[in-house]
């Protein structure tokens, strides 16, 4: 990995910029590198708002104690990155674990 990758920094939704955290081409490979080739400018872009992805994520809180898990945002109408696809953490939650009882409460507890 290391004679074509290095690390670099990135910066992650809802955790914001973390050092050498993601991987580039390493510059002998430029040619073949698409960020190179096609240079998007990626802005950082606010959570919605009332959006707790961010925690969900870092696993401060569980997705049902987001305020808008289940009310405003939803897999039908995602308000937050976490509900957008199915591998999203509030969308796996909706499906497997808040489908099933309808509760906003703890789970496990």
């Amino acid at each position: 990995m290391k004679e074509y990758f290095k690390p670099v920094d990135v910066q992650w939704r809802g955790f914001g910029m973390v050092p050498q955290s993601g991987l580039a081409l390493q510059e002998r490979f430029s040619l073949y590198d698409a960020a190179v080739k096609f240079p998007v400018e990626v802005s950082e872009s606010p959570p919605p708002r009332g959006c707790a992805c961010g925690d969900v994520l870092k696993g401060k809180i569980v997705s049902s104690d987001c305020p808008l898990f289940a009310r405003k945002c939803t897999p039908l109408q995602p308000v937050g990155p976490c509900m957008v696809s199915t591998e999203g953490a509030c969308a796996a939650y909706y499906q497997y674990e808040w489908s099933k009882t309808g509760s906003r409460g703890n789970i496990g507890g």
